[in-house]
């Protein structure tokens, strides 16, 4: 009797697909350019330092009007336009970023509201430059259990807006902007297994100052992202079942093009292998740095090592296949 009663109560469980995939990228990138030169005056630096320190030529800056949600909903809408997708059909809107600041607590619900997403699921994914990443495994899992159908994913941030503009130690690194992906169902696994951790012993390298401002620890964090960067990509290579000979790109978070660099070299990664070096004219963009840098790779099909890192500390990595 025990045992009907306990088969009564079974919950209903929704049928899901096989796999995910990313439909289409899409990048929104603001009005402004700044130089070297012109950040280099307010902290006693060169142009010449800058490139020599982390490869950064120029960076984009938002204008008022550039804000986090209208960065995001240009990304956004160009994905779905992208990927043909009407926005009454996307079940979830999910926004990665560290930098949205205004009367609205998340800007989630106010993307999917100017995208017509008007009954999808919305919400907020704060893992700081690791954001997008953390949340690409949340959208596949979302699409492989049934819970969703098709998922916007935004990475925005106006990084300017949380960094003093003459601290040495960040002022050059960041910029302004958005980037974003539709996934959707798929019969096969395009968007593999995902490899992440944090350390929260690390956490005061980078952290808000008592005004909400961004300090870092850079010589801190630079060590930390090459001892732990290398690490996790190999292993979400070894989850994905791929070698890096595979890899048709490496696009890392654009943090500083000396750790590219010395990843990609510590994978073995050949010629063949497109790496994203899209902070020489873009800078750090926070949680937008990953799918703006695949935005930035038009002409590159196949699969793709991405890898998050930052604030946290945390980080996460995937293999996907670029659409």
């Amino acid at each position: 009797m025990l045992g009907l009663l306990a088969m009564a109560h079974l919950l209903q469980r929704r049928a899901g697909h096989p796999g995910s995939r990313i439909l289409s990228v899409a990048s929104y990138r603001p009005r402004t350019e700044v130089g070297n030169e012109q950040v280099a005056a307010l902290i006693d630096s060169s142009d010449e330092w800058i490139r020599r320190r982390c490869g950064i030529e120029s960076r984009r800056r938002a204008a008022p009007d550039e804000d986090v949600v209208m960065m995001a909903v240009a990304a956004a809408a160009k994905a779905l336009a992208g990927a043909g997708v009407d926005p009454a059909d996307v079940s979830a809107v999910l926004v990665a970023t560290m930098s949205h600041r205004g009367p609205a607590t998340t800007a989630a619900p106010l993307v999917a509201d100017a995208l017509g997403a008007t009954d999808a699921a919305a919400m907020d994914l704060g893992a700081a430059c690791a954001g997008f990443p953390y949340a690409l495994a949340t959208a596949d899992a979302l699409v492989r259990s049934g819970a969703a159908g098709y998922v916007v994913l935004v990475g925005a941030e106006r990084m300017t807006d949380i960094i003093d503009e003459r601290d040495r130690g960040t002022a050059f690194l960041f910029g302004d902007g958005a980037g974003a992906v539709v996934v959707g169902p798929a019969q096969t696994c395009e968007i593999g297994p995902v490899v992440w951790g944090s350390d929260g012993s690390g956490s005061e390298l980078l952290r808000y100052d008592e005004a909400g401002i961004l300090r870092m620890a850079g010589p801190e964090v630079f060590r930390w992202a090459t001892s732990v960067v290398p690490d996790a990509a190999g292993r979400a290579l070894d989850a994905a079942g791929l070698a890096a000979a595979d890899l048709a790109a490496f696009v890392p978070h654009q943090a500083n093009l000396r750790i590219i660099t010395s990843t990609a070299k510590s994978l073995g990664l050949g010629p063949h292998v497109r790496v994203a070096t899209d902070i020489t004219t873009n800078g750090n963009t926070g949680a937008a740095s990953i799918p703006q840098a695949m935005a930035a790779l038009p002409d590159t099909t196949g699969p793709a090592l991405l890898i998050g890192f930052g604030a946290g500390l945390s980080y996460a990595a995937q293999v996907v296949t670029l659409p």
